[in-house]
């Protein structure tokens, strides 16, 4: 057995090869960098980042924990876009939103992330080119979907090229006793998920809808004395000097948020594909009935599907679905084709890795 001394001396030996394998690595990245300008190619590759995580996989073949080995890879990616010519994300800020703590484990600590007021105010940074992306909320796993988000893709030419899975555990915080607390801010997703926690522990508190979770963690900090409290996570807390008074308050243990990345940008198939749909039909009897058995004629698993207002005609409804596969492939692209026939209107708002 080797000695406490000798291990180290390896692990000495160890992290000087990694230092040199991630400077090798870094000047590939480089030089794809200025081949990806010349031709005007994008930097960020959500497909092929798709790939090299289930690569990663198959090659640790579970010896290091999976979380770890992403976090790390994330980083290295992250490091990647800085040498390629930097990247900018916008989010719905300010910092310490579940927005924020999205963009950044997506895209890691090299790139520049911008906060921005509202959701329109994100896509409008993207579609100016202020920003090369955009992180926004489009599903929670106890909520459903996040509306306000899904109403700026019906006159957006923006897509969806990739999703962020992000973990969501809000906490109540505030700088004043819990016995106090007369009113609780936050934004109306989190009371969504947090509903039946609120109804039992804050019956009698006034429940305020905020822009963010962020914001209303600053509303907290500046009305503790009139017992204000905030939902949201204990980043927001940290940020602005607020005490934890409970941990872990959704409703459901594991609440998820979906994000979607968007930018001008398709994708390509990668085998394992989502692709989400927004559409209208003619308002007559056993039009959707007709729309939707197209899934079932080309195979196609519909995994989601949900309605909102067209806000340009009263009481006609936009149809938003998420279905496997991409537009790209078959058998979607046939049947895609074939949908389009029986819409009013009919809008791919991308189709991008499922992992």
């Amino acid at each position: 057995m080797r000695t406490l001394n000798e291990l180290r001396t390896e692990i000495d030996r160890v992290d000087a090869q990694l230092v040199e394998l991630l400077k090798e690595r870094a000047a590939c990245v480089h030089e794809v960098g200025l081949l990806k300008q010349a031709e005007g190619a994008p930097t960020f590759v959500p497909e092929r980042e798709s790939a090299l995580i289930s690569k990663l996989l198959r090659l640790n073949n579970g010896v290091l924990p999976e979380k770890s080995l992403l976090a790390i890879w994330r980083q290295i990616v992250s490091c990647s876009f800085f040498l390629e010519g930097g990247m900018s994300i916008a989010y719905l800020g300010p910092e310490g939103t579940w927005s924020h703590q999205a963009a950044r484990n997506r895209f890691g600590d090299s790139v520049t992330l911008l906060p921005y007021p509202s959701f329109r105010h994100v896509f409008s940074a993207v579609e100016r080119g202020e920003a090369d992306y955009g992180v926004i909320p489009i599903e929670n796993s106890t909520d459903g979907n996040v509306s306000q988000a899904m109403d700026n893709f019906a006159h957006s030419p923006l897509r969806i090229c990739a999703q962020i899975h992000q973990s969501v555990q809000n906490c109540l915080m505030a700088n004043c006793e819990r016995i106090r607390i007369r009113t609780i801010y936050t934004h109306p997703q989190v009371l969504g998920q947090c509903r039946d926690w609120l109804r039992q522990n804050f019956p009698h508190a006034e429940q305020v809808a905020t822009a963010s979770t962020t914001a209303a963690a600053l509303y907290a900090a500046e009305h503790a004395e009139e017992g204000a409290a905030a939902l949201g996570s204990p980043m927001a807390a940290g940020q602005y000097g607020l005490r934890i008074l409970a941990e872990n308050i959704q409703d459901n243990a594991d609440n998820t948020t979906r994000f979607a990345v968007i930018g001008k940008q398709g994708t390509q198939p990668g085998g394992h594909d989502r692709t989400t749909l927004c559409f209208s039909v003619p308002h007559v009897a056993g039009s959707l009935v007709n729309v939707l058995l197209h899934f079932q004629k080309f195979g196609i698993n519909l995994l989601c599907l949900d309605s909102r207002p067209t806000r340009d005609t009263a009481w006609e409804y936009l149809f938003f679905a998420d279905v496997e596969g991409h537009e790209l492939a078959e058998p979607l692209k046939s049947c895609l084709e074939e949908m389009r026939r029986d819409c009013a209107t009919f809008k791919v708002l991308g189709s991008y890795p499922e992992l």
